[in-house]
Parts: C-alpha cells; structure tokens; sequence
C-alpha cells in the first residue's frame, strides 16, 4: 500500500455554445488568457516559455504540447504541474475539458510564495478555483 498515494487530477468538461475556433483564440493566445484566466505573456509555439501572472506572483510556463485547434499543455510552476486545455467539435458548440496533473505525494510541502502547505491541501484548494474560472469565466467569455 502507497502511504503517500499523489492527489487525483483535477479535470473540469463543460460543453460551450460557440464554435471550436472561437475556444481555441480564448484558450490559445496571450489576449484570451487574460480574459477568463490570468495576464501572460503566452506564445503559441511549441516549447515556449512564458509567465502567468498569479495572485501570488509571476509563475514560470512552458508550452508542453501545441495541436491547433484541439490541444494546449503547458507546464505551470517548478512544481511539475501540467495544466491542458483540450477542445472537441461538437456540431458548432465545443466540448473543453481542462485537466490539472502532475501533483506530487499528497502530505508533501510545496514551497511557495504563501504559507507552507501540502500538495493535496493546494490540489484541493486549486479544484474549487478552477470550478468559477471555467463553468463561469470561461463560458461568460466565449458564449458573448
């Protein structure tokens, strides 16, 4: 038995009313980014790195994965997080899930900017804020 199992993904799917082109230029470019997630300075090329600037300071990205108009993974923090935006046409609407991974043992610290905490405390509070940032920013912003 694992005595330290990893904390599950975090994985968000919604279907939005607005086609998958539309999804992909708000899920895909610096401007789209900032206007349901967090500011950056995002470049859409393979391998790439780029900042997110988080509540709690810049935070270090790399472009992990581009396949235009269907996939985004980027790396996010030093913390071995990978965070995808995967995007499915489904007769003019699109089917977007987000998945968050790359969590290390539950009961580890993860060093940071704010108080110590575990990476199932973080995972757990990350869940809840990814929850509003997709079902309703994300939505508000391609669906106007």
């Amino acid at each position: 038995m694992d005595v330290n199992p990893l904390p599950a993904d975090i994985q968000k799917q919604l279907v939005l009313n607005a086609d998958i082109h539309k999804v992909w230029e708000t899920v895909a470019t610096a401007e789209g980014i900032a206007s349901w997630f967090m500011p950056n300075d995002f470049s859409r090329e393979q391998g790439a790195e780029f900042t997110l600037e988080s509540p709690f300071g810049p935070t270090p990205c790399k472009v992990l994965t581009l396949n235009p108009p269907h996939e985004l993974t980027f790396s996010w923090n030093d913390n071995g997080w990978e965070v995808s935006f995967l995007l499915k046409e489904l007769n003019g609407k699109t089917e977007f899930t987000l998945i968050h991974s790359g969590w290390g043992a539950a009961e580890d610290i993860v060093p940071g900017p704010g108080p110590d905490q575990t990476n199932e405390e973080i995972r757990n509070r990350m869940d809840n804020g990814w929850d509003s940032i997709v079902y309703e920013d994300l939505r508000k912003v391609v669906e106007a």
